[in-house]
């Protein structure tokens, strides 16, 4: 089995509001390309505003997406969830989290977003070590 995929991607704002911004447009792209997603965020409150944001980041975009454990089955390509491990997810993870899923090495890939600020910075360095003693493939990605 092939290591999984990381990319840092070094966002040039602290602004967080910018980097949910940059998700929604990373999640565009990767629905585009018929990529599935399991985004992971740190409460249920984070998950709820992507999900709104989701819908109105720009006019003319549809992202089919739900909150895991709500709307149809099968789910949407993208799902955000906060707690549980996904059911048949296994191509993308966004991590929007503070915290690694421990899920993770069930994912080809999985994307950290980090704002320029100390904090966030110190929590990907943080990350970055766990990700390479897991034997992953990292890459970093200044945007």
């Amino acid at each position: 089995m092939s290591p999984v995929r990381v990319d840092f991607y070094l966002l040039g704002s602290s602004d967080k509001q910018a980097a949910l911004q940059f998700a929604c447009r990373l999640l565009e792209k990767a629905y585009l390309r018929g990529h599935q997603v399991f985004v992971f965020c740190n409460n249920r409150q984070e998950a709820e505003s992507l999900d709104e944001l989701l819908w109105t980041f720009k006019d003319d975009s549809f992202i089919p997406h739900n909150l895991q454990g709500e709307g149809p089955e099968p789910p949407p390509v993208i799902q955000i969830g906060y707690q549980q491990e996904p059911r048949g997810f296994h191509d993308i993870l966004l991590n929007l989290s503070d915290e690694i899923p421990g899920f993770f090495p069930k994912f080809k890939r999985v994307i950290e977003l980090v704002v320029d600020e100390e904090q966030a910075k110190t929590l990907s360095r943080s990350h970055f070590r766990q990700y390479r003693s897991a034997n992953c493939e990292i890459n970093t990605h200044n945007v």
